[in-house]
Formats: C-alpha cells, structure tokens, sequence
C-alpha cells in the first residue's frame, strides 16, 4: 500500500519535522509512505471572503496536481466523518483490499480546503470539533497512520 499526506506549507518546526521522521521510518516495512508539500499561497493577514476563497483555489489547484488518478482521497476537514484510530485501520485495511493500493490524506493550509479538494475526495475525516494547527496535524495524522497499521497486523503499539 502506498499512503502518501499531501499538505500545504512548509513545515519549519524542527520538533514536528523530527516526529514525522521517526512515525515515517516506522511505517517502512509496511506501506510505502511519502509527505508532499505545496506551497501555501503568501495572503495579507487581513482578507475579504472572496480573497480567502481566491488563496484556497490556488493551494488547491497545487494540491490536485500531485494527486494520481486512482487515488483515494481522503480530506481532513473539520466537517469531517469522527473515526476511531480502529476505525482508520479498518477503513484503510478495507481499501487495501478491495479498493486501492494508494490513499492520499490532504491537509489544508491556514484557510482550510479548496471546494476542489473537498470534491476530488472520496472521504472527509475530522479529528475533532477543536482546532489544531495544520502544522501540527501532519504529525498527528502520520501518527495515526502507523497506529492503524499496526492494530491491522495485530502487533502491539509501542509508544
């Protein structure tokens, strides 16, 4: 299976950089596992809706260009379908199996998901009602990611 996270921005926290790394390198004997960055779109602090939705367009449109035709998206998106971390070893073990090989999560910039993005995906998936840098969900979710694979093999999960 290859999982790739598509995420806009750059990631500049060495802290967050180093726990993806380390999740990363753990994910290697089991899936192929890659982070895509795209640049996120440079706005003034203050903007008006229709700029917003301008700056979102255009991260989106960098997004989709590195998705692959047989992909399944998944968007988080705090809309999103709550899933359990069993949940998400299910909902992957099933698309492994019967689905695709390849599954793309998409993490938004600052501004959220481009209508786009939301509508390229097959899923929606929310890591809850609170709001967590995006930054900081990458960490999260490849974490999540390696949790999934692991309660998928039945192995247990060392922290």
């Amino acid at each position: 299976m290859f999982v790739q996270i598509i995420a806009v921005g750059k990631l500049k926290e060495k802290y967050l950089v180093q726990g993806i790394a380390e999740y990363a390198k753990r994910l290697t004997p089991y899936v192929k596992f890659q982070v895509v960055e795209v640049p996120d779109e440079k706005a003034p602090e203050t903007m008006s809706e229709a700029e917003v939705a301008q700056v979102r367009a255009r991260e989106g449109e960098r997004v989709l260009a590195h998705v692959k035709g047989d992909a399944h998206v998944i968007a988080l998106e705090v809309g999103g379908e709550l899933w359990s971390s069993e949940e998400l070893a299910a909902a992957l073990d099933k698309l492994g199996t019967y689905g695709t090989s390849h599954v793309v999560f998409v993490i938004g910039g600052s501004h959220g998901l481009a209508d786009s993005v939301i509508s390229r995906a097959q899923q929606r998936l929310s890591f809850g009602r609170m709001t967590l840098p995006h930054q900081l969900m990458r960490l999260v979710l490849t974490e999540q990611i390696y949790r999934a694979v692991k309660i998928n093999r039945g192995e247990p999960y060392h922290k």
